[in-house]
């Protein structure tokens, strides 16, 4: 037992100064911080937001889809730099007032649309045009379900774990092992699924994938909390080959690199407005430049 004890206050008050990496973002009211627009492009699909998990999911998707040649799904993707509090700008509270990237603006009809919450972006997309999600009953409700499990387990990866491992401000042992005890949980689970099942839904490739990519295969790969070795992830072979396996695929390669900032540059495409940037307007072209 730790020598410190925390002993809450009968009302707790807000220190603007605590909370290790994202305190300068991190408030305890809603709604926007100051005035700003949010910029628009051609395409009927307006997309704010970071490359995090998250914000991949959608991208790979958006991605998958236009490699389909369904070109409704063209778009824009607009950098949404959550660090220096862009997402509390006035119009992308209007869009979202939850203040959280990814949010998705669909203007194809009379009337612009926005869609926020990444799992709700994912289905939204895959019920519009009509692919990525199972037709029939039982094996829709399967993919929903895996697509849920992802958005209610997200939380104790990230928020969890994440936080306590990698961005806390000081490291203590009770939320550490509480939380890598869950997601190794969650990592078994997945294991123990795939080793019959060659996607999340069996032998279809769908949103469901889509979603558990971003946060697990990024774990497994140690892209994510520099964590795989303390996790031993490696040792759940079904999860490593579905990881492997989906960062194969080409258009998941062009979605990771979506709105990235940080890595290889070469793995980095701040914004996204045709399929050509992915040639013309890399990082590492910017640089050649």
């Amino acid at each position: 037992m730790s020598e410190y004890i925390y002993e809450p206050p009968q009302i707790w008050q807000w220190n603007s100064g605590g909370g290790g990496k994202f305190a300068n973002i991190n408030r305890p009211v809603a709604g926007a911080t100051h005035q700003a627009e949010l910029p628009v492009g051609k395409h009927p699909l307006q997309l704010y937001s970071v490359a995090t998990p998250n914000g991949v999911k959608v991208t790979i998707l958006l991605e998958e889809l236009l490699a389909l040649d369904i070109k409704e799904a063209e778009y824009d993707a607009h950098l949404i730099n959550i660090m220096e509090g862009q997402q509390f700008g006035s119009e992308f509270v209007e869009v979202n007032p939850n203040s959280k990237i990814p949010v998705l603006v669909d203007s194809s009809d009379e009337n612009k649309l926005p869609i926020f919450e990444s799992g709700a972006i994912l289905l939204y997309l895959a019920e519009k045009f009509n692919v990525f999600l199972p037709a029939e009953p039982a094996r829709k409700a399967q993919c929903l379900s895996w697509l849920f499990w992802q958005v209610g387990s997200g939380a104790y990866l990230g928020g969890g774990f994440g936080h306590f491992y990698a961005y806390a401000p000081e490291k203590f042992k009770y939320p550490i092992e509480r939380f890598t005890m869950e997601v190794k949980r969650q990592l078994d689970v997945l294991d123990r699924h795939l080793a019959n099942n060659k996607y999340m839904c069996g032998d279809q490739y769908t949103i469901a994938d889509m979603a558990i990519w971003p946060w697990y295969g990024a774990l497994v790969q140690n892209n994510v909390y520099e964590a795989a070795e303390f996790l031993q992830a490696q040792s759940y072979t079904n999860l490593v080959r579905w990881t492997e396996e989906i960062a194969k695929r080409a258009a998941v390669k062009r979605g990771v690199m979506v709105n990235r900032t940080w890595g290889e540059v070469d793995g980095q495409l701040h914004e996204r407005h045709d399929a050509s940037d992915f040639e013309l307007k890399s990082a590492n072209k910017k640089i050649e430049a």
